[in-house]
């Protein structure tokens, strides 16, 4: 059986599915603006090919204190209205296809598990790699449970979700957008990269990688 693997952000959602519940947070007053004013940063550094491996890590320290029932609620609303009508319409064409083959389709992401639940229930599919939040009392403690699935750190996590599940590195399809994914790409027996970065766009160029531009996504 095939695995298809999926990157979240800017490959299947049109934006950071964090961006778009940081928006919807700082405008319901669930944050503040000066607890994630350091994300610009962070996002320059990435797009300069010189991004911070535990930028995540870092941002949640800056989430302490949150209730998860508020966190879930919100991350609800905020799937309806802004990132299901930014799903990429071809990429849901292909997740579709791929399940109807009988084949296996999860997500790998460094965006939060409470944001990647929504659009595994919109797409009847379990057990994706996503970041996680810890909780004591129901509260964000500031720390992640293990750490984000972002970068090398991604592919340590598909490799053991892989043995855990019997699949090999040949019959797994990796669909990513980021240079910071290349060592999964790699790894897996086919790589197919979604409107890559420059970074992205020039290795899969080299590795013959195949190429996908999606630009039309689902709406309203």
């Amino acid at each position: 059986m095939k695995v298809h693997i999926f990157d979240v952000d800017l490959t299947v959602v049109r934006k950071t599915s964090a961006k778009y519940f940081l928006l919807l947070a700082i405008k319901r007053k669930l944050i503040r603006p000066l607890q994630v004013s350091g994300l610009l940063l962070d996002w320059l550094k990435y797009k300069i090919g010189n991004p911070d491996l535990d930028f995540i890590e870092n941002t949640v320290k800056k989430l302490t204190g949150l209730k998860k029932c508020d966190i879930e609620e919100l991350s609800k609303i905020c799937f309806e209205k802004l990132i299901k009508p930014n799903i990429y319409y071809d990429c849901a064409q292909l997740i579709i296809n791929a399940q109807k083959n009988g084949d296996r389709v999860i997500f790998a992401t460094s965006s939060f598990d409470f944001l990647i639940k929504p659009i595994e229930l919109f797409f009847g599919i379990e057990g994706s790699l996503a970041s996680k939040l810890e909780y004591s009392n129901e509260v964000t403690t500031g720390n992640l449970q293990g750490y984000s699935f972002f970068g090398p750190k991604k592919k340590i996590a598909a490799i053991e979700w892989m043995e855990q599940n019997n699949i090999l590195p040949q019959d797994a399809i990796f669909h990513s957008d980021s240079y910071t994914d290349i060592p999964l790409l790699e790894y897996c027996g086919k790589a197919v990269v979604v409107n890559p970065d420059h970074i992205l766009k020039k290795k899969a160029k080299e590795n013959g990688w195949e190429i996908l531009r999606f630009r039309e996504v689902l709406g309203k």
